[in-house]
């Protein structure tokens, strides 16, 4: 094991993305991890980007393989997955590594990497907020929300099993504690 690994999670629409970048341009230590996953570009995400972006059937080639950190099959057969690979060169790069993960999938990341690593649950005031990020998207579908919003209501119920909880009720205020959190985490002996 090298270094330091921070795990991010949260519900769909609840800012963990917006963190992890504010977090990504204020250490340059940080390198991101790039999860895999089975479903389709967004018209602007970049395949080695944003994602790679696996065939099912290549998403389960890599489970069979052990190539994988972790992976979860969050609807059916929609994985999302950390490749070994993905590791293995932020590591050769000197990188502290933070991923931007599913709930469950950083659950078993904090028991793969154990006390290297520090998790932080994103959670928001209520589900009717989620709802009104969600919405404000506009890239969801009623289909789609109702989804989201049942597993956010799922996911909730793991927010105990992080090493911190940061309640994003207003993102200024939520930036600066991700940021002295992520800071006492990573300059700590």
């Amino acid at each position: 094991m090298q270094g330091k690994v921070l795990i991010f999670a949260a519900p769909s629409g609840a800012g963990k993305t917006t963190i992890v970048r504010h977090l990504l341009q204020k250490f340059p230590q940080l390198g991101f991890s790039i999860s895999a996953c089975t479903r389709p570009p967004r018209p602007h995400e970049v395949q080695g980007k944003d994602y790679y972006f696996l065939s099912v059937e290549e998403f389960k080639q890599k489970i069979e393989n052990i190539e994988l950190v972790e992976w979860q099959e969050v609807y059916k057969n929609s994985f999302y997955g950390t490749l070994k690979s993905e590791v293995e060169r932020l590591w050769s790069e000197g990188k502290q590594i933070v991923f931007d993960v599913d709930v469950q999938g950083a659950i078993h990341l904090k028991q793969y990497f154990k006390t290297s690593a520090l998790s932080v649950f994103i959670a928001v005031p209520s589900l009717d907020i989620l709802v009104e990020r969600l919405q404000g998207r506009g890239t969801e579908t009623e289909e789609s929300l109702r989804k989201r919003v049942g597993k956010a209501d799922f996911e909730l119920t793991f927010q105990n099993q992080f090493d911190v909880v940061l309640m994003n009720e207003n993102l200024a205020d939520t930036l600066e504690l991700a940021y002295q959190t992520v800071h006492d985490f990573l300059y700590k002996e």
